[in-house]
């Protein structure tokens, strides 16, 4: 199937007299006849269902349908982005390891990476995404377990090299985790690219209505664990009576062991009706993507002219940095530009606040246009020298293009640039 005929028909087939529209399984629970039955699923958890802090029905239609669209071999979701940008991580390192990431990264990502997770003794070593060879190479160290990077960075719109990323990953046999949040599946499949492992934060296009957050994770099969050195994946697990998951399930050993052991102990499951709505979102996802595209390239070529903004950042005009990796990568650069206004912080915040179509919020990938500040906002906590190293400058606001009529969205920019 075609990704237009995936979002409405992957993950659910109702069966003779079933509910046409994906059920929402409202349940905790699971009842089972025989005691014994019951206990061999604590030894063999995807033997059948437990409890809904592993698994339900209705979230677990959505995860296939979710993987079906990235082209992976399984997935799960987690009640936000930062969940699944945690677990994809924690699945392979433990303290004493590191990871290497690109530095043009979402705030709340440098801050998970650079704080958080060096409190629980695991080190992020930061690279650019335009690092050469040699210089990502130079960041592995014995104890690299992954490399991590976005398709698209929120909010510097850089371009990540997947293939390139991917074969230096490869070669240190380590896997490549991609956040694919801005473009979907719709517009790239970096799976298609070399990367092993994807995560989202749902709660932007893939929802696209700012109902509920949420996040997953895709598992692509593809990597070879045992050609590397990860025990958690490899060697016996002691608390599910030594299972090794690369003997028992083979390729999905990595989306598997993430259920079992991490969703297991931190439950960040999402609700069942939660799950429901984030289907309701990618059933239009296809078609909502190309109009968000289509709406974001009028807008950027817009503002390239406007007089007040000193450079616009869109990776679908030919004159931006990142046009050629667009060009390989994507099929449309989402709904997101970034502009630096002339004046800088100042002229910003009085653009912002002039806006009156555009809600000014924290959020992005809606169906309404919302703009934000990221320096003083979702990038709030990073230095002065991490926000250069994301490419941020002071003046940079986040446009997120919504559905609404193209001239419109243009016409409320125009008049909060007057009154500049």
């Amino acid at each position: 199937m075609r990704d237009e005929t995936k979002c409405l028909h992957s993950g659910y087939s109702p069966k003779d007299t079933e509910p046409g529209a994906l059920p929402i399984v409202q349940s905790t629970t699971y009842v089972y006849d025989s005691t014994e039955e019951m206990g061999s699923v604590f030894d063999e958890p995807t033997k059948s269902l437990i409890y809904s802090r592993f698994a339900n029905p209705t979230v677990m239609a959505v995860e296939r349908k979710i993987a079906d669209l990235e082209g992976g071999i399984g997935a799960m979701c987690t009640s936000s982005g930062q969940a699944a940008t945690l677990i994809s991580l924690l699945n392979l390192c433990k303290s004493g390891d590191s990871f290497i990431s690109t530095s043009q990264i979402y705030g709340g990502s440098v801050n998970l990476f650079a704080v958080t997770l060096k409190k629980l003794g695991i080190e992020c070593v930061f690279v650019s995404s335009d690092a050469s060879a040699d210089e990502i190479n130079a960041a592995f160290k014995p104890n690299t377990k992954a490399v991590f990077g976005e398709t698209v960075a929120n909010s510097a719109l850089t371009v990540l090299d997947i293939e390139k990323f991917a074969d230096i990953a490869h070669s240190h046999h380590v896997p490549l985790i991609i956040d694919n949040t801005f473009p979907t599946p719709i517009l790239c499949k970096p799976i298609e690219f070399g990367a092993d492992i994807i995560v989202h934060s749902t709660s932007k296009y893939m929802d696209g209505h700012a109902l509920q957050v949420g996040g997953v994770i895709v598992d692509s099969g593809g990597f070879d664990w045992s050609a590397g050195d990860f025990p958690g994946i490899t060697e016996p697990d002691m608390s599910y009576r030594g299972i090794r998951y690369t003997d028992v399930y083979g390729k999905s050993a990595y989306i598997v062991k993430a259920r079992m052991q991490l969703m297991r102990d931190f439950g960040v499951y999402p609700s069942a009706n939660s799950a429901f709505l984030l289907n309701l979102g990618l059933e239009t996802l296809a078609i909502r993507m190309e109009r968000y595209c289509d709406n974001a390239m009028k807008v950027a070529k817009y503002l390239i002219g406007a007089p007040k903004i000193e450079r616009v950042i869109y990776p679908g005009l030919e004159t931006d940095k990142y046009y050629p990796l667009a060009r390989k990568y994507l099929k449309g650069a989402s709904g997101v530009i970034a502009l630096v206004m002339k004046g800088g912080k100042d002229s910003a915040v009085r653009f912002l606040d002039s806006l009156k179509l555009a809600s000014n919020e924290t959020h992005v990938a809606d169906i309404r246009t919302c703009v934000l500040h990221p320096a003083t906002t979702t990038h709030r906590q990073l230095t002065e020298e991490q926000l250069k190293a994301a490419d941020l400058d002071p003046g940079l606001i986040r446009l997120s293009v919504g559905l609404e009529h193209v001239d419109d969205i243009i016409e409320d920019i125009e008049q909060a640039l007057d009154a500049l």
